[in-house]
């Protein structure tokens, strides 16, 4: 049955947001790091596609076959722990006490807690374990024989994917969870995020980059500093 008195749906970037920094490009350099792939020519090109997301001009599937050539190979019991590893000895170092004490005000006001990033499933399913949120939604990826093939399962959850993700994810718990758009908050650094900015009821920039900024300057959105310099 639903809930009779709705409740506010939290959404949270990852990257950049709840993070101080991107796990996707550090997880290249925790490759290069670790003797997995050529140093010089990852690099580069890890570089350059951070580049073009940062100009709004990412292909996500040819990024998520960047992301995960070097890996795909691996039994699934040594990409566990490499993941497992990366996360602990990286992306642990990411995480910052005020982004810590946003998820938890939250989640003791009984919002419905949400990380919705572009981010790959495998990388991020940690992560949400240790902001303890209700729901993860990443970039979901495709398995064959139980195994990764480098390609995105369904919607990748970037830019509109976002919201086309959101919705309908919606679709199948929110009357359950008596939560939807009317009553949703959604924090992000990213202009790529713009979509879903503009469809969240309450959209608050985190350290934005510059045309977010100047975009969130325009409409009055609400600017929030997580992460110090």
């Amino acid at each position: 049955m639903p809930l009779d008195t709705p409740r506010r749906l939290a959404l949270f970037d990852l990257d950049n947001t709840l993070l101080n920094g991107d796990s996707d490009h550090a997880f290249g350099e925790y490759l290069i790091d670790n003797g997995l792939v050529d140093a010089d020519a990852h690099r580069a090109a890890n570089d350059r596609f951070y580049q073009e997301y940062v100009q709004n001009k990412l292909d996500i599937h040819a990024y998520v076959k960047f992301t995960l050539g070097p890996v795909l190979s691996l039994p699934s019991a040594d990409l566990e722990t490499l993941v497992s590893d990366y996360a602990e000895g990286v992306i642990k170092q990411m995480v910052t006490d005020e982004a810590l004490t946003l998820v938890r005000e939250h989640k003791e006001a009984g919002d419905y807690c949400t990380i919705i990033t572009a981010t790959n499933s495998l990388l991020t399913t940690p992560l949400a374990k240790a902001f303890g949120v209700d729901t993860l939604l990443a970039t979901d990826l495709e398995q064959a024989n139980g195994q990764l093939t480098g390609n995105i399962a369904g919607i990748p959850c970037f830019q509109q994917g976002k919201v086309e993700k959101l919705q309908q994810w919606l679709q199948e718990v929110g009357e359950q969870q008596g939560i939807g758009q009317q009553h949703s908050i959604f924090y992000s650094d990213s202009s790529n995020d713009l979509p879903l900015l503009e469809w969240s009821s309450e959209p608050v920039v985190v350290n934005p980059d510059e045309k977010l900024a100047r975009i969130a300057e325009q409409k009055q959105w609400r600017r929030l500093d997580l992460h110090k310099p």
